[in-house]
C-alpha cells in the first residue's frame, strides 16, 4: 500500500518560506499569483497490513512525527501498489 501524505500549516500560521516564494514570482513578473503555501509531500509504503490498519498507521504516523499538529494540518491518501 502506498500513504501519499501531504503537510501544510494551519489557516493563520505564518508561512514565511510561501511569503518569500510569492515575493519571487512576483519579482519575476508573475503578478497573478496572489498567494504561496510551501508544505511538505511524503510517501510511505507500507506492507502486511489491512487498509483499515493502514489508515490507522498513517494517523498515528502523522501524529507522532510526520506533522506538528499544533500548527500544521495533514491529509493523505492511501492506493494500492503493484
Amino acid at each position: 500500500m502506498l500513504a501519499k501524505i501531504h503537510v501544510t500549516y494551519k489557516k493563520g500560521v505564518l508561512d514565511t518560506q510561501g511569503q518569500a516564494v510569492h515575493h519571487a514570482l512576483t519579482a519575476l513578473g508573475y503578478d497573478e499569483v496572489k498567494q504561496v503555501k510551501v508544505g511538505k509531500y511524503m510517501e510511505v509504503h507500507i506492507e502486511g497490513v489491512s487498509e483499515e490498519e493502514a489508515k490507522v498507521r498513517v494517523r498515528e504516523m502523522c501524529e507522532k512525527l510526520l506533522a506538528n499538529t499544533v500548527i500544521e494540518s495533514y491529509r493523505y491518501t492511501l492506493s494500492a501498489t503493484e
